[in-house]
């Protein structure tokens, strides 16, 4: 008589809508029903974890302002007047593209990336479901296997932080597919060729996690089928989508070499990143594993596979030792089924680590790479996010050796028991983020709250950067968006930075010839370049530096606020931020004696003739001024340590 099955089987369809039903309740455990408000957008504003968000914000909001035409999702008002992808401030293009149709129905405040996150945890929770499901329909395996994808810590760690990032049900979408091609031996399906394309308009990295599951499903079929014609094809079809869908998007707008001064190799992935329970901003992903030691932008490469995969790698490992009947019979050719597979996982692997190898807090050794092939690798900077394929296949192997290894009713307990483990493990941190939601409902930082900036938004239309990155530039852009202005300020994750110095280059020679345009903002960063552009503004514009640490040239502007320093005679002397292995801050380390001034002829006319230094009523008398070094006035000081006078406002004394 045969044994009564431990469940009744579901078909993949109902699985799918429960795993969808498990995502969506664990958003709103998580974060509640507050950023589904379309109208409350303090969280954005505020910088939920960090401040790229208002980076994603603001491009939405520039692309709200902007006509639209073909490529899409370009706003013109970023990087203007070239334009800028949507793709480059991780606004999420696809959504962005869709509310920008329904544009005249949408309230004055809108914000979509409460939504998009939800669908991220209803769709991981789906396709977590459809993947399991190719192994087992037993609700209790599929559903509870598929807890530890919907809370996994890259994907919480991500979210509403980069909110696009979030976007994980993509990778198991193509793994899904994958294993479905493969049983198949099908290198082309459509459903795969529509998640490539619309990963290319949710966020480019993961068109490159996509099309590497791609490649792996060509190559196995065609070991497999022991044919080439049909398996390269579909990769060209794969391939031709995503890039028909790029340039459909303007990835191709706007965008160089600029926003990549990191190089490939920094945001890598460290050799403990598994059972390192840290990301950014100290968070602690786990309640017993200690946190190790990273170097660099490690922090960008967090994979913390989380304690109940942990212990269920090491136990399923000694068990298989013990019992090794456990293993598959054919596991050579498993493993040579799948041979495209694992090469997909080394090579995501090897590019997470990157050419710089780095363990705990050392770096072991840097692979000398070419330079040309480093600025490629560049394009996808932050590479310890390309493990996450490899991550998601951890936790799917897992949960599939348990099936291996146990009886249907034993693996379907011992997944919930991994699964409680694993939320148990990772709950403080899950809590912290939703506490963290939570503290933008009553209050959020606004750096831009001097009466300066509500009389620049009524006076300019163009907020023109003259260098650098300017301070709070992603409050800046949301400033500029809120007020219907342009910007060419570098706050998007890419940009042309050959077009923005060709710009920059003639602004300053306007400036220097004594044409200001009157319906343009000017900021400068450096305040040596400010010196130099305010003396040639003269009278024309209201010239000062503002609290928080902006240099503004406005044209026109009689501004009358306490809340200012004005550019004139009595302007203090600050020093210069001259940096490099001799310099701190402007102030040479040999000696501690002497510091930098820009040489233009606001300082000559302060220095020439001076006798001593004036800092908070203490007097430093001046031993020597050099101009030896083009560009800069070395002043040697009778002191013990010149860097207490780093950032003080300090006046000569002229003899």
């Amino acid at each position: 008589m045969r044994s009564k099955p431990f469940t009744t089987p579901w078909p993949a369809g109902r699985l799918f809508a429960a795993g969808c039903l498990l995502g969506a309740l664990a958003f709103l455990i998580l974060y509640g029903f507050s950023p589904l408000d379309v109208t409350w957008d303090g969280w954005l504003r505020g910088g939920y974890v960090e401040k790229d968000c208002l980076q994603h914000y603001a491009g939405w909001l520039f692309y709200r302002q902007s006509d639209l035409g073909f490529p899409f999702c370009v706003a013109q008002n970023i990087n203007w007047p070239q334009g800028l992808s949507l793709s480059y401030t991780d606004s999420i293009p696809l959504f962005a593209f869709l509310f920008r149709l329904a544009e005249p129905l949408l309230p004055a405040t809108f914000q979509y990336f409460g939504w998009f996150t939800l669908l991220c945890f209803v769709l991981q929770g789906g396709f977590a479901a459809l993947l399991l499901s190719l192994f087992s329909a037993s609700p209790l395996f599929v559903l509870g296997g598929s807890i530890p994808f919907i809370f996994s810590p890259i994907l919480v760690e991500r979210a509403f932080r980069h909110a696009s990032l979030a976007a994980h049900f993509l990778i198991l979408w193509a793994l899904y597919e994958y294993i479905r091609g493969v049983r198949q031996g099908r290198p082309f399906r459509w459903s795969l060729l529509a998640c490539n394309a619309l990963s290319v308009i949710i966020h480019p990295y993961f068109t490159a996690m996509t099309m590497a599951l791609s490649g792996a499903l060509v190559l196995d079929c065609a070991l497999k089928n022991r044919r080439l014609a049909r398996p390269c094809l579909s990769f060209l079809g794969y391939g031709a989508a995503c890039a028909l869908m790029a340039l459909s998007f303007g990835l191709a707008t706007g965008s160089s070499s600029g926003g990549s001064e990191v190089e490939y190799g920094y945001f890598s992935m460290n050799l403990n990143a598994l059972w390192n329970p840290i990301s950014r901003w100290d968070t602690h992903w786990s309640r017993l594993l200690p946190v190790q030691n990273q170097t660099g932008g490690n922090y960008d490469g967090f994979n913390y596979l989380g304690l109940g995969f942990l212990a269920g790698w090491v136990l399923l490992a000694l068990f298989v030792a013990v019992r090794r009947r456990a293993l598959p019979k054919k596991l050579p050719g498993l493993v040579l089924r799948h041979a495209g597979l694992l090469a997909m996982c080394l090579c995501c692997t090897a590019f997470a680590v990157s050419h710089v190898v780095t363990a705990n807090g050392a770096t072991l050794f840097r692979l000398g790479l070419p330079q040309a092939l480093v600025r490629l690798c560049t394009v996808f900077r932050s590479s310890g996010r390309m493990f996450w394929p490899v991550y998601y296949l951890l936790f799917l192997g897992c949960l599939l050796l348990l099936l291996r290894c146990f009886s249907a009713r034993g693996s379907a307990v011992l997944v919930l028991v991994l699964a409680a483990v694993q939320l148990w493990d990772i709950s403080p941190a899950l809590a912290e983020r939703g506490n963290e939601m939570r503290q933008y409902e009553t209050e959020y930082l606004n750096p831009l709250t001097s009466d300066f900036w509500q009389e620049a938004a009524e006076r300019y239309n163009h907020i023109l950067s003259l260098d650098g990155l300017q301070e709070e530039p992603l409050f800046l852009a949301l400033y500029a968006a809120d007020n219907g202005m342009t910007t060419n300020d570098p706050f998007a994750a890419r940009y042309d930075e050959a077009a923005l110095e060709e710009q920059r280059a003639a602004l300053h020679e306007e400036i220097l010839n004594g044409q200001l345009r009157q319906d343009s903002l000017y900021l400068i960063q450096d305040e040596g370049l400010f010196w130099e552009l305010a003396e040639a503004a003269g009278d024309q514009a209201f010239c000062a530096r503002l609290e928080g640490g902006w240099f503004v040239l406005a044209p026109g502007m009689e501004y009358e606020g306490q809340d200012t320093q004005v550019y004139g005679e009595d302007y203090p002397l600050h020093i210069s931020d001259y940096s490099d292995d001799n310099w701190l801050h402007g102030v040479l380390l040999w000696d501690h004696k002497t510091v930098a001034f820009h040489d233009c002829d606001f300082t000559r006319r302060k220095l020439t003739g001076a006798s001593a230094l004036v800092c908070e009523g203490q007097e430093y008398p001046i031993l020597e001024i050099s101009d030896k070094d083009e560009g800069w006035l070395m002043v040697t000081l009778d002191i013990e340590d010149a860097s207490l006078l780093a950032g003080k406002d300090l006046e000569s004394i002229i003899s």
